[in-house]
């Protein structure tokens, strides 16, 4: 396992819970590594049930590299950080989310990782990857990266869920599969978007319930500026009301949505409710 930070010079780390606890403590300097690859606390941290699996509280500009995280409450959160590269990670068997960027936590990225099983504990509060939190829009999470990522099936929510509040995500070259969406929390497709300016591109994904992706507005004038390109979706085994590969349930002059003609369906009632885009 490889954790790796390039400013903050002091950090605390502590066992919490189950997991492990980042806490930036210091101001920046260089560069610095930390290689944990024999430390068996860590490795039964990370491993064992409750609470969060690994959580980053203010720790900013740490790569997380190659772990697996399992059981326990939620996976990897991010509190408060900007520009934590979660790469190459495993989460799975939890209660609830796999990985969540919140509390304002800016500028992250995760990337070729896998997340499946999720949402064990049958309230739907499964998600993938989460991005902000609902309800408000005081939790500015912005600019995070989902790329390349294999997410489901077993995810009890949607794989990614972009609250409001947040902007300029970007959802880039991953594989979803919807195979344990429950519906509990209107969870009826892969990518549900209801945060701002939000680039959806070349993405693949299979088995839903109802949708393949879809915008809301939740607050407001949030839930607008979607753009999906190149997405591949397959919504043969829908069986809701819409089984749209794109659904858009907000648009307007004051709330944009493109959806591009390089996005294509296979099986449902069609790509999109809206006018395609060349």
């Amino acid at each position: 396992m490889r954790i790796r930070t390039p400013l903050p010079s002091l950090f605390a780390a502590a066992l919490t819970a189950g997991g492990l606890l980042l806490t930036a403590t210091g101001p920046a300097s260089a560069a610095t590594t930390i290689e944990v690859t024999t430390a068996a606390q860590l490795k039964t941290a990370l491993t064992a049930g409750g609470g969060y699996g690994l959580h980053l509280n203010g720790a900013s500009y740490w790569t997380v590299q190659g772990v697996t995280v399992t059981g326990g409450q939620k996976g990897i959160m991010i509190d408060a950080a900007r520009g934590v590269v979660i790469d190459g990670v495993t989460v799975h068997g939890l209660d609830m989310e796999g990985v969540h960027f919140r509390t304002s936590s800016t500028d992250g990225v995760i990337r070729n990782s896998r997340i499946y099983d999720t949402g064990n504990d049958g309230r739907g509060m499964g998600e993938g990857v989460y991005v902000g939190t609902a309800n408000t829009l005081s939790d500015k999470s912005d600019r995070i990266q989902i790329l390349g990522n294999t997410i489901g099936p077993g995810v009890g929510g949607e794989n990614v869920d972009i609250k409001e509040g947040t902007t300029g995500a970007r959802i880039i070259g991953n594989t979803f599969d919807g195979g344990g969406l429950t519906g509990a929390n209107y969870d009826d497709s892969w990518v549900d978007v209801k945060g701002n300016d939000v680039l959806v591109q070349d993405n693949t994904g299979t088995a839903t319930s109802n949708d393949g992706y879809q915008t809301h507005t939740q607050q407001p004038g949030w839930g607008c500026g979607t753009i999906f390109k190149g997405n591949k979706s397959n919504v043969t085994s829908a069986t809701g009301a819409t089984r749209l590969a794109i659904n858009v349930t907000n648009f307007g002059a004051d709330c944009t949505t493109t959806v591009h003609s390089s996005n294509t369906v296979t099986g449902g009632k069609g790509l999109t409710n809206i006018a395609v885009t060349p």
